[in-house]
């Protein structure tokens, strides 16, 4: 599974959205958001079409208009979003629960790349449908330093051959350190 640019847009814009709930700012513009994102005007309106035809956004009209989120934030599990935007989390279709397509294997009952497949797309499944936006939130929060607990000072940053995805920087790892 490959998340897509419109996928990461729009689940940036629903944290946004929740951080903007939790501190108590109410509507944001799309101006607003599409500048504090770093997103595209026009294409995030076109996600937030889809989030709120969907039921998650919801937006008011007016000279202080905007969107904020239309369900609460524990209700909204992050592999909803994932699969309105991208649609399937498996990373080849005859793997697939949602959008099957046949492979071109020819024995795809027995066929190792399959089920190794599944596999992926059951942890990533697992994973998405497992935390909910609060659960986001909560942890971009404390990694911004906004809940009360200090931030860590990390080492001067790498330069960008040198950089890798540090396994302390993954979301379990700060969901589940309080001393962060």
């Amino acid at each position: 599974m490959r998340l897509t640019k419109r996928g990461e847009y729009g689940l940036r814009t629903m944290i946004r959205l929740g951080i903007a709930e939790r501190n108590g700012e109410g509507v944001i513009s799309v101006s607003s958001l599409a500048e504090q994102e770093h997103l595209p005007f026009k294409f995030l309106e076109a996600i937030l079409f889809e989030l709120r035809t969907a039921g998650y956004v919801e937006s008011l009209r007016g000279k202080h208009g905007g969107a904020r989120l239309a369900r609460p934030m524990k209700t909204i599990k992050m592999g909803e979003i994932v699969r309105l935007i991208d649609g399937k989390l498996a990373p080849i279709g005859c793997a697939s629960e949602t959008e099957y397509e046949k492979c071109t294997c020819p024995d795809e009952e027995h066929c190792g790349l399959r089920m190794l497949m599944i596999d992926v797309r059951n942890a990533i499944a697992n994973i998405l449908d497992r935390y909910t936006l609060e659960h986001v939130v909560e942890v971009t929060l404390r990694k911004q330093g906004k809940c009360g607990a200090p931030v860590k000072k990390k080492p001067a940053r790498k330069s960008v051959k040198d950089r890798h995805a540090d396994p302390a920087d993954g979301f379990l790892a700060l969901l589940l350190d309080t001393q962060i």
